[in-house]
């Protein structure tokens, strides 16, 4: 039985993960050794009863020597600190890592498995040890639009997005759950007195957010608002959370000749689930219906929501998605500029498929 390391597993992203491996049995095939970067020494999680051990250092490199497979949730400073003194070592595990440190160097290999399937096993077949889950937002767009790059009838694609608040960690959602609140205090009488003016409650509203809501993590606030970038800019103009839409999307398909993607990614007040919303532009001019067959009969989880007033309400939004491994695609149609030129919706769990699913579906890999 391989020994696996889970490292960063009390986080958002890690508990998730662990959600996830108790649900699919996971624990079952391998035997787990818990670390920890400041609570070492003290008693590790009890699995279906059964004790597991005391925390070990994860910084103590010769620990992390002894371990067939590591799973790393800790983000991005652990695995600068980490990974190369490991690898120095002679060490030569499975790293798999939900941080974007090593996405793009040349020998990782981005992880999505229903998407690169293949990728991935002829990497594991020429030796590649180092395996990175990708951008929440590029998973999510490939999860519902795989079928399409699969029949390689992408030309490009340009997508606006709408990122949850998870995607900037647990404290950003503690943050907007509390300027909910403030914001509600402030004008609770108000809005209990069915007279009063709605404009005066818009105004107080607005000067509460502005000058009095906490946004120590955010910035700027976040509830009733928005955030029209993310992460930091580069030299054109652009984000580099808007640079991994393309450099991560052709990486993962491995592609020969690099498919355009690009757009504005906007960070709105949801708490777990990414919208997206995508033009593309296809190869070729091909029946709504067969774009629509594609995408459905690529994956289990991708689901094509018609393009219907109820069940586009019903069914995509980031409240019906949350906690769920479905990734529903809709508002499908061809768009009046061409008959190239495609639109869709796209929502899905950033915690799920955005960050912790295909961790886990690595290891299972690697158990096989």
């Amino acid at each position: 039985m391989k020994t696996l390391g889970l490292i960063g597993w009390r986080g958002m992203v890690g508990s998730v993960l662990m959600q996830r491996m108790h649900e699919e049995g996971d624990f079952n095939i391998v035997h787990p050794i818990f670390f920890s970067t400041s609570q070492y020494g003290q008693v590790a999680p009890i699995l279906d009863g059964k004790p597991t051990g005391i925390l070990q250092n994860a910084l103590d490199i010769n620990a992390l020597q002894a371990l067939d497979i590591i799973i790393t949730c800790q983000g991005v400073e652990y695995t600068k600190r980490i990974y190369h003194k490991l690898r120095s070592t002679g060490w030569s595990g499975y790293w798999i890592d939900a941080a974007s440190t090593l996405r793009m160097t040349d020998d990782a290999i981005i992880i999505l498995d229903p998407i690169n399937y293949q990728v991935i096993y002829d990497g594991l077949d020429s030796g590649v040890k180092t395996f990175v889950g990708s951008n929440c937002t590029v998973s999510l767009m490939l999860m519902s639009l795989g079928g399409l790059f699969a029949h390689n009838l992408v030309e490009w694609v340009s997508v606006a997005t709408y990122q949850a608040a998870s995607g900037s960690g647990a404290h950003h959602m503690r943050e907007l759950l509390n300027q909910m609140g403030v914001i509600h205090h402030h004008v609770k009488k108000e809005l209990q007195n069915p007279t009063s003016s709605i404009l005066e409650i818009e105004r107080k509203v607005t000067r509460i957010t502005k000058n009095d809501i906490l946004k120590e993590n955010c910035t700027v606030p976040l509830a009733g608002n928005l955030i029209p970038c993310i992460d930091q800019y580069l030299h054109n103009g652009q984000t580099l959370e808007e640079w991994k839409g393309q450099a991560e999307t052709n990486k993962i398909l491995n592609t020969t000749h690099t498919i355009p993607i690009d757009g504005i990614c906007v960070r709105i007040g949801a708490l777990r689930c990414h919208s997206q919303a995508l033009t593309l532009k296809l190869k070729q001019n091909i029946p709504l219906l067969d774009i629509e067959q594609y995408i459905t009969a690529h994956n289990s989880w991708v689901k094509i929501i018609p393009n219907d007033r109820e069940m586009t309400l019903r069914q995509l939004t980031p409240v019906m998605v949350s906690g769920t491994l479905n990734v529903p695609i809709g508002r499908l149609r061809k768009l009046n500029i061409g008959p190239k030129y495609v639109s869709a919706f796209t929502v899905g769990d950033q915690l799920l498929w955005g960050a912790a699913e295909p961790l886990r579906r690595m290891l299972r890999l690697l158990l096989s």
